[in-house]
């Protein structure tokens, strides 16, 4: 079963994406509002129906459906987000967007994990998941870090944390958290800081990604990211290499 669930996430988020292109190719880019709107949709109902399928026993947390709350007392929870990046998908040319496919289960002292996840880049056509979990990779130069920030969002103390570091940091932007995560797990850059405003489906899939693969996941004071809470706001997030966690959480406390 867990290793059923784990392709069973890679071939969701991989097929929802092929979707996604289909539907962009066909439609173009003259009304990008209802592209964006019919990408949200159909991939919400492949997803969920999918899901109901193959998964029947188990809840959905979609940023796309209606949240009853009743996934509070599942033990199983798939956390998707349908169409992650809304709007780089509407913006031609651009590969920055994402679909993300996690698995919470419940523990059995009562608390819960992320089991498995997906992320499919369909525009870079790769997807990652935990059921071929990316190879830990070194940090290429502790000195120079590339951090990933939020296009329209960064962090209002992003300013203060580049003086605080020493280090030389190169700014790169990117979409998705979907793709900011992917980034980082590829080698792209080397860590990923958010603050500011995000849900649990978010983050969910790149976590299971990034964790699989040996990145430092957790909130930007240090505490861990919990999943299947009453309150689906999950704001802040750091995702990076594990020898650079220490002195971004540390930098991001002098500053914050």
């Amino acid at each position: 079963m867990t290793h059923d669930d784990h392709a069973l996430a890679r071939d969701l988020a991989t097929e929802a994406g092929a979707l996604l292109l289909r539907l962009r190719a066909a439609s173009g880019f003259a009304d990008i509002k209802t592209l964006r709107d019919t990408g949200d949709r159909e991939s919400h109902v492949y997803l969920t129906e999918a899901l109901a399928r193959q998964r029947p026993g188990d809840a959905i947390l979609s940023e796309e459906g209606k949240d009853d709350l009743g996934r509070l007392d599942a033990d199983r929870l798939w956390i998707i987000d349908p169409l992650d990046g809304t709007r780089e998908y509407g913006e031609e040319g651009r590969a920055d967007w994402a679909v993300h496919v996690a698995l919470w289960e419940r523990d059995t002292d009562g608390t819960g994990r992320l089991t498995a996840g997906a992320v499919a880049l369909p525009a870079q056509g790769r997807t990652l998941s935990t059921a071929e979990p990316p190879s830990p990779r070194p940090l290429n130069d502790p000195s120079r870090i590339r951090l990933t920030v939020s296009r329209s969002r960064p962090p209002a103390f992003l300013d203060r944390l580049l003086e605080a570091l020493d280090a030389d940091v190169e700014l790169v932007t990117i979409g998705s958290a979907g793709a900011k995560v992917a980034a980082m797990i590829l080698g792209d850059v080397d860590a990923y800081v958010h603050a500011g405003g995000q849900y649990e489906w978010d983050s969910a899939a790149p976590v299971a990604v990034a964790h699989a693969a040996g990145a430092h996941t957790s909130r930007i004071d240090g505490s861990p990211l919990t999943y299947n809470n009453e309150d689906t706001l999950l704001p802040d997030i750091l995702v990076c290499h594990p020898d650079l966690a220490p002195t971004l959480l540390a930098g991001i406390r002098a500053v914050s």
